[in-house]
């Protein structure tokens, strides 16, 4: 299994992301077609093996049919002030 190519605190967006897919009901493959995109993109961002910008979160959240300020704010909870980047 490859390594993530990030570190930090990374991870809580691409958790944050897993968790709503997931509670959205969607499959890695439901959610990319949502976003005109090929699985494999999905499963790169969930593997941290791509970053996400903050025009692709508004995205991946419209796709998942949740308010983007409604999963930005799930993010930034699980955030401490000062992050790594």
């Amino acid at each position: 299994m490859a390594k993530t190519v990030f570190t930090g605190h990374h991870k809580h967006l691409v958790k944050t992301l897993i968790e709503a897919r997931k509670k959205s009901g969607l499959t890695q493959t439901e959610l990319a077609e949502r976003l005109g995109k090929d699985q494999t993109f999905i499963s790169l961002v969930e593997r941290s093996q791509r970053r996400v910008d903050v025009l692709e979160f508004y995205a991946f959240s419209r796709a998942m049919n949740i308010d983007p300020l409604d999963l930005y704010s799930d993010l930034i909870s699980n955030l401490p002030e000062n992050i790594d980047i």
